[in-house]
């Protein structure tokens, strides 16, 4: 016990360690995709990307769904929350008659949809732990490519995300087509002299504009994966150091009571010989 009880308590530092600086990651990608969104306003604005593929809306009739799990236990729900979410939208989407594409993040999905006979699209395993930008372009190329092709008619994704060390939300949103970001109140549209012509920058932008929104994604799972983490190593940790203590006295009381036994029989020993004489 005292062996499985340092082993959580490793983990849990470990977990402590990583969570700034997966929080930090995810506070730098925000700028860029800001600026991503501002530029396609001011794009969507002018006229263009009206017949883009990626804002294309169709009677979808095969539906992505994107699922970012873990590649690892011992965080808790953390992983079950996010596919049990994503599993019920499953189960609703099929009642619609609606064909299910699974792209999953994560062994824990794998395993998962794989054991109940879902079709899997896609698999992205060894990404949950510290997501790199070329992950997200990967998993970014798959299901833009199945969506421009009209293997699938929309993409759903499925993350946690990460809203402090003390807790996460399980979330989901449509990611494809692409909702054209509306300007906010307050903002005034920037000119711009557009060299190429809008429509071919626009063809730029938008898949950069998908790959950074999968890379935040990715960054606030990771985020919230080791919070989670964190916090059920901690509960572990507690646990173990309670029965610690409750076996402790277990068996102080079991040895006290031995020891009581075999003084009895001594006296009792020392009495008979003291009478036999």
């Amino acid at each position: 016990m005292l062996a499985t009880q340092k082993i959580t308590r490793a983990m849990e530092l470990i977990a402590a360690s990583r969570i700034p600086k997966a929080n930090a990651r995810v506070t730098a990608s925000k700028p860029y995709t800001a600026k991503l969104i501002e530029v396609i306003q001011n794009l969507g604005a002018g006229g263009a990307g009206s017949s883009h593929i990626l804002l294309e809306r169709r009677d979808p009739q095969t539906v992505g769904v994107v699922v970012v799990s873990s590649d690892r236990g011992l965080a808790g729900a953390y992983a079950s929350t996010i596919i049990r979410m994503a599993e019920q939208r499953i189960i609703d989407l099929r009642r619609e008659g609606k064909q299910i594409r699974i792209f999953a993040v994560g062994k824990k999905a794998q395993a998962y949809f794989r054991y109940r006979g879902y079709r899997i699209e896609r698999v992205f395993l060894g990404v949950t732990d510290t997501p790199g930008y070329g992950d997200a372009r990967a998993l970014g190329d798959a299901v833009m490519g199945t969506f421009a092709s009209g293997q699938i008619d929309a993409v759903e994704t499925f993350f946690t995300r990460f809203q402090s060390a003390a807790s996460q939300k399980a979330i989901s949103f449509e990611l494809l087509p692409i909702e054209q970001p509306a300007a906010g109140e307050g903002t005034s549209a920037v000119s711009y002299a557009y060299e190429p012509a809008p429509d071919e920058i626009l063809d730029r932008l938008l898949p950069r504009y998908v790959e950074a929104i999968l890379f935040n994604m990715l960054l606030e799972a990771s985020a919230s994966e080791h919070s989670a983490r964190r916090r059920a190593m901690k509960a572990a940790t507690d646990n173990a150091d309670d029965l610690i203590r409750t076996l402790t006295v277990s068996a102080n009381r079991a040895r006290q009571a031995e020891i009581t036994t075999e003084i009895s029989e001594i006296v009792g020993g020392a009495e008979a010989l003291a009478s036999a004489r």
